[in-house]
């Protein structure tokens, strides 16, 4: 598959994400909340893959991961620290339910003529359990720096430069989740070092990426009225 798709996978991801925080200006925060759940289950789910990303090997989680920081700080600047610790919490309880639900499914009796793909379907995931483990502890202490990072720089700047705190808050908070990610998900598994390197540098393309998205979202859910 070409970069060039993978690209308009990453945009495209972004303008659902803008969506949603326009939805959720308009008809309440459960929307963008409910989007950063299931990115966490998907980005969970994704990363049993690695692949390649120009000439960096990564998890196939590393997008669907990104964007959540791209909706927490949309929350964080539309609603504030309380709610986008309410979207964490939320994504990390998506992802036990997952992890509890995976070891079960695998390890459930499978039927007599589906015993193929019983197996298929336990090598596909067999590395959930440990990888979500893994985003568990880099979520939660990425996730809370973000937040804590984000009003960190908009009290500093008095509120202004949204490209400060959105960059500032995700960069060093993405930084931070690759080497816990990847040290706990595949030491011992792959070679983890590159993989860190090359893991955070996709991520800091994607969030300067996601900067004018960050601007348009604002001023979309500035012009939407609350519904009461």
């Amino acid at each position: 598959m070409g970069i060039t798709i993978i690209i308009l996978w990453i945009l495209a991801t972004f303008f659902i994400g803008s969506i949603a925080g326009v939805l959720g200006k308009r008809y309440g925060v459960v929307y963008p909340i409910a989007l950063v759940s299931a990115l966490v289950v998907m980005a969970n789910i994704f990363a049993n893959k690695i692949v390649q990303f120009g000439s960096f090997t990564v998890p196939a989680g590393v997008i669907t991961f990104s964007m959540i920081f791209f909706i927490t700080d949309l929350i964080s600047e539309k609603w504030g620290k309380k709610e986008a610790k309410q979207a964490v919490w939320a994504g990390f309880f998506s992802s036990l339910v997952l992890v509890i639900s995976v070891y079960i499914v695998i390890h459930w009796q499978p039927a007599v003529f589906a015993t193929e793909f019983s197996e298929m379907f336990s090598k596909v995931l067999a590395l959930t359990p440990r990888i979500s483990l893994a985003g568990f502890i880099a979520y939660l202490i990425s996730q809370h720096h973000d937040i804590w990072a984000f009003h960190f720089w908009k009290k500093k700047t008095n509120g202004k430069h949204l490209w400060l705190r959105n960059n500032a808050s995700t960069i060093v908070s993405q930084l931070i989740d690759s080497v816990v990610f990847i040290t706990i998900a595949f030491y011992g598994v792959f070679p983890i070092w590159n993989m860190i390197l090359g893991m955070w540098i996709v991520k800091v393309i994607i969030a300067l990426i996601d900067t004018p998205f960050m601007y348009g979202a604002v001023w979309m859910m500035d012009k939407v009225k609350t519904k009461k």
